[in-house]
């Protein structure tokens, strides 16, 4: 098994709210991956465990959602942890446009 890829999200949406808008963005992960995807997820707590089977691959990872960060773990199968920092790229993009904290307003 290879390490985790930990990708730290800051926000200052609250604990709450933050769970709430990752809960709402589950149901567009399958979306994001071409031919689609098994997406399960159950919250304990304050941590969302996470895994997606897609094109042959299961990836498991566990978000803690935390006050002011959310901290995400990512397990990669063998054959993509090439791809570890890409990945971690992507999920770093993906996450912080999904806490964005829209109500804050420019200059």
């Amino acid at each position: 098994m290879s390490n985790p890829i930990v990708v730290d999200l800051p926000h200052t949406l609250g604990r709450e709210e933050a769970k709430r808008r990752l809960e709402r963005g589950m149901g567009r992960i399958s979306q994001q991956i071409p031919g689609g995807a098994e997406v399960e997820s159950a919250w304990t707590g304050d941590r969302l465990d996470l895994r997606v089977q897609a094109m042959g691959q299961d990836i498991r990872s566990k978000l803690d959602v935390q006050e002011k960060i959310v901290r995400m773990e990512v397990i990669l199968p063998p054959g993509l942890s090439f791809f570890g920092n890409g990945i971690a790229a992507l999920l770093k993009r993906q996450g912080e446009a999904m806490l964005e904290d829209k109500t804050k307003k420019g200059g």
